[in-house]
């Protein structure tokens, strides 16, 4: 039951999270062995709960499984269904079904909760006593009593006793999924936020070198290269505060790259990692292939008077949105949970929205999340016909989902008015922008536009990619899907043979590679990308 179980929560977590961008501020450092068990135990709750609960919220209309032999009563059981004439036997089935589905349901949450070794947990105590409450269940008792040996039909007063008793174990445990599932969202947001002790080290010692020698690192008082403003080269934006993370990027780029000597690499991060930056970017060979590593702060038409969204971010109610992280008070809304994430407070995340003006001798330009491994070269981007269009990108949509509708508000008369509900989402994450087209259609105009209209977020909830989703509409050119394959952060089923195909794979979702929650099958993706024989990464025992 717990492997099925499971297997059923790996198909319905095909949904979650596509298109959200990386690149965010995270948490200071504390993410434990414990949080991945944690995080396990939430994904297998929630899917497995949705399953219970795409049932009638009233116990008495549920309609599941039961094996009658396993309390011993078989002959009991060829008896009642006997009685075709008698108009209580179909409820006394279905309170069975009620029962033993329900204890099937938590035996299989206890024992996977053992396998993952919390047996000293409150969570895998409370499944131990739901399970016992069904067992102690008098099924022995009130099955004989509740059939009339004259008669031989069942009495309705003892069945009535016995369905007001099932009813009332089957509520309690209903609650006790429910607050476990609370409990397991707060649980994956705080690990998703953390940063491992080895990042969170890496990230000083690379700072401790920048102090210590300012003049190797440094860029002021240097004439800019070239080659960062030539628009015949092969330009990229990386925008991100996790110095491995962006590093994995540019290497994974360069390596599978044939002219890396063609390759710029532009890579953004804010003021407190930009000294760390430095340092693992100028101290690393990457074939010919030119870095530049700037500080958001660096481009001074980025403010509040400017940027819509840097003007919503100071206001104190959004912030306390944000930041209120008691299990209490996070977990009124698990429907919104991820969007309670701090990364959606830097600025980093919407630089995507101005990159004409960031690069304004630029033509084309293609954007990388920092969550992504690039796997083969990518020029063949620039050599696509964007039909005139702005954005190209991977559309995600199939059947009814991503589609517009899941993402904006449709019953604002705004949303309703200019956009079909009905229209193909596509991601964030590798995405290839025609810079001349943006300027043209007055994207960052648009997109001004729209979020200040969203400013008590009542037009779409959080994130970029929503206001993406609008900015670009009716101007994105779908991409082949095997450009872009996402899901590495939260699905497990993706197919080996769809990952080898893909020119980039992208971690999107809460299990990032650097994570101890990330899939042990997809980390090697991108850990071989990663610099171990750096001096920085192997003094933090990175990876161990």
């Amino acid at each position: 039951m717990a492997n099925a179980a499971l297997r059923s929560s790996r198909a319905s977590l095909s949904d979650r999270n596509n298109g959200f961008a990386g690149g965010a501020i995270r948490a200071p450092a504390f993410t434990f062995k414990l949080f991945a068990a944690a995080i396990t135990v939430a994904v297998f709750l929630f899917l497995t709960l949705s399953l219970l609960l795409t049932y009638s919220t009233n116990p008495s209309d549920l309609n599941l499984g039961f094996s009658y032999d396993s309390y011993g009563v078989g002959s009991i059981r060829r008896s009642i269904l006997a009685l075709k004439s008698d108009p209580l036997k179909p409820r006394l089935v279905q309170i069975r079904k009620q029962a033993d589905d329900h204890r099937s349901l938590v035996l299989a949450y206890a024992s996977y909760a053992r396998k993952l070794k919390l047996e000293n947990s409150k969570l895998v105590r409370i499944f131990a006593d739901l399970s016992r409450n069904y067992t102690d269940l008098p099924l022995k008792t009130f099955i004989p009593c509740a059939i009339n040996s004259e008669e031989n039909l069942i009495d309705e007063s003892v069945l009535r006793q016995l369905e007001k008793e099932v009813k009332e174990r089957i509520k309690v445990t209903r609650q006790v999924l429910t607050k476990a599932k609370k409990q397991g969202a707060f649980s994956s947001l705080i690990a998703a936020k953390s940063i491992p002790k080895s990042l969170h080290c890496l990230a000083m010692r690379l700072m401790e070198e920048r102090i210590a020698h300012p003049d190797k690192y440094s860029d002021e008082g240097k004439q800019t290269p070239p080659e960062l403003k030539d628009p015949k080269l092969y330009h990229y934006a990386i925008f991100s505060d996790n110095v491995i993370a962006a590093s994995v990027v540019v290497n994974s780029a360069v390596k599978n790259s044939k002219e890396p000597w063609k390759h710029v690499f532009h890579v953004v991060t804010d003021k407190m990692n930009l000294g760390a930056m430095q340092v693992m970017f100028k101290t690393r060979d990457y074939n010919g292939a030119h870095i530049e590593v700037k500080a958001v702060e660096d481009y001074k038409f980025l403010n509040s008077s400017y940027v819509p969204v840097l003007r919503q971010l100071e206001s104190a109610k959004l912030q306390q949105f944000y930041f209120e992280n008691t299990l209490e008070n996070a977990t009124k809304d698990t429907t919104n949970m991820k969007f309670r994430n701090p990364k959606y407070l830097s600025m980093l995340n919407h630089l995507r929205f101005y990159l004409p003006e960031m690069y304004p001798k630029l033509h084309r330009i293609l954007f990388l999340d920092d969550d992504v491994v690039v796997q083969r070269d990518l020029t063949g981007l620039w050599k696509i016909d964007m039909d005139g269009k702005v954005n190209g990108a991977v559309e995600t949509c199939f059947g009814s989902f991503h589609r517009y509708a899941q993402y904006m508000n449709f019953s604002h008369p705004l949303i309703k008015e200019k956009f079909n509900p009905k229209a193909c989402g596509w991601a964030y994450g590798m995405n290839f922008f025609d810079l001349d087209a943006w300027r043209r259609e007055k994207c960052t105009e648009e997109y001004h536009y729209w979020q200040n209209l969203n400013e008590n977020r009542t037009l779409w909830k959080l994130g970029t990619l929503p206001p993406g989703l609008i900015t670009f509409y009716s101007t994105t050119k779908p991409l082949e899907k095997s450009w872009h394959v996402l899901g590495l952060g939260y699905n497990p089923s993706i197919s080996m043979d769809e990952i080898r195909n893909a020119a980039v794979v992208h971690f999107n979702g809460n299990m990032k590679p650097w994570l101890d929650i990330a899939m042990n099958q997809f980390r090697p993706l991108w850990t071989k990308y990663v610099d171990y024989d750096m001096e920085f990464v192997q003094a933090c025992n990175f990876g161990l």
